[in-house]
C-alpha cells in the first residue's frame, strides 16, 4: 500500500506542473492558445520517442490504421476530451492562481458519474452526495478570490475549469463506450437509454479482437489516437484567435508540461493503479490526486511567488480534499 501512495503522490506532483507553469507563461504574456495547443505538438513528439524506445512501433502503426478508418470519431473525441479540456484549462489560468485552477479542476472526478448517468450508465447514488462537500470546497476557494479580484475575472478563472471538468471525462467516456461496445454483447443489445442515448448508438465498436483489441487496450495508444484527434481542433484555434508567436520561454515550458504532465505523471499514476490489487487500494491510488491541490498551492508560493490562501481558502482546500476522500471511499467500498 505505502509503495501505491507514494507512487501516486510522484504522479500528483508532476501533474501539478501544468497548474503552475500556465500560470507562469500567463503571468509572463503568453497567449493561452498556445499553452494549450503547442503542449499537444510536443505530446506527438514525445509519444513517439515513447513508442520508439519501448520498441512498440508496430503497435503505433496499428493506433493510425484504427485512426484512418474511424477519424471523425476520433476527431470528435479527442477535440471535446483534450482540445476543449485543455483550453479552458489553459484560459483560466489567465485570470487564477495555479492552485485555485487546480482544487476546482478536483470536480472532474465528481463529474465523472454525472457524464455516466447522461449515456445512461449506473453509477452510486449515495456517492454523488459528496459532490456538495467537494461543491462547497470549491465555491471557498473561488469566494476568497472574489474578495481580491473583479467579479468577472473570478469567474473566468472558475467557470472554465468547472466545464473543463466535465468535458474531459465526456472525452474518455466516449473512447470507453466504444471499447466496451466492441468487448460486450450488453452493450450492443441493451436498451440504450439516457439524454446522450444517440450518441451512444452511433459510437462505431472498436478492439473486439485482434490488432485493434490491443491498440484499444494500450493506454498510450489511446493517448496517441486522442492527441491526433485534437489536431484539427487547435488548428481551428489558432487560426480563429490568431494570437501573436509565441516566445522560446512560452515553447520551452509547454515542453516541460508535455513531458512532466504528459508522460511522467500519466505512466506514474498508471503504475500506482496497475499494482493496486483491491478496491481499496485503487482508493488509495485515486486519492493521492487531490495532492495537486497542496503541490501546486506550494509550487506557486515558492516558484512564483504567489500569495499563500487565507482561512477560506483553506477551508475550502480541506473540504474538497475531504470530499474526494469520502467519494472514493464509497464509490470502491
Amino acid at each position: 500500500m505505502l509503495r501505491i501512495v507514494v507512487t501516486g503522490i510522484l504522479a500528483a506532483l508532476f501533474f501539478s506542473s501544468t497548474f503552475v507553469l500556465n500560470r507562469a507563461m500567463s503571468l509572463e504574456g503568453g497567449h493561452w492558445v498556445w499553452t494549450a495547443a503547442l503542449r499537444y505538438v510536443w505530446m506527438l513528439v514525445l509519444l513517439a520517442v515513447w513508442f520508439v524506445v519501448t520498441g512498440k512501433t508496430a503497435l503505433a502503426a496499428n493506433a493510425l490504421r484504427l485512426f484512418r478508418r474511424h477519424c471523425y470519431f476520433w476527431m470528435l473525441a479527442g477535440s471535446v476530451g483534450f482540445g476543449v479540456f485543455y483550453a479552458l484549462i489553459s484560459f483560466s489560468a489567465s485570470y487564477a492562481p495555479g492552485w485555485v485552477v487546480a482544487a476546482t479542476w478536483q470536480m472532474t472526478i465528481l463529474a465523472t458519474p454525472v457524464v455516466l448517468l447522461l449515456f445512461g450508465r449506473k453509477v452510486s447514488l449515495r456517492a454523488l452526495l459528496f459532490t456538495l462537500i467537494v461543491f462547497a470546497g470549491v465555491l471557498c476557494i473561488n469566494l476568497e478570490q472574489a474578495g481580491a479580484l473583479p467579479l468577472h475575472e473570478v469567474l473566468l478563472g472558475a467557470l472554465p475549469v468547472l466545464g473543463a471538468a466535465f468535458v474531459y471525462p465526456f472525452g474518455n467516456q466516449m473512447v470507453w463506450e466504444a471499447r466496451e461496445a466492441a468487448q460486450s454483447d450488453s452493450a450492443v443489445s441493451e436498451e440504450r437509454t439516457g439524454v446522450l442515448a444517440a450518441l451512444r448508438r452511433r459510437i462505431p465498436a472498436m478492439g473486439g479482437s485482434g490488432t485493434d483489441e490491443s491498440v484499444m487496450q494500450d493506454a498510450m495508444c489511446r493517448v496517441l489516437l486522442l492527441t491526433l484527434g485534437s489536431l484539427p481542433f487547435w488548428v481551428l484555434l489558432v487560426a480563429f484567435c490568431a494570437p501573436s508567436l509565441p516566445s522560446e520561454g512560452q515553447i520551452m515550458k509547454t515542453l516541460l508540461v508535455a513531458a512532466f504532465s504528459g508522460v511522467a505523471a500519466t505512466s506514474l499514476f498508471l503504475s500506482a493503479r496497475h499494482m493496486a490489487r483491491s478496491p481499496s487500494q485503487l482508493a488509495a491510488a485515486d486519492s493521492t490526486q487531490a495532492m495537486e491541490v497542496v503541490f501546486s498551492l506550494a509550487g506557486e508560493a515558492i516558484l512564483l511567488g504567489g500569495a499563500l490562501p487565507h482561512a477560506l481558502g483553506w477551508t475550502g482546500i480541506s473540504l474538497t480534499l475531504l470530499g474526494l476522500v469520502l467519494y472514493l471511499k464509497v464509490q470502491n467500498a
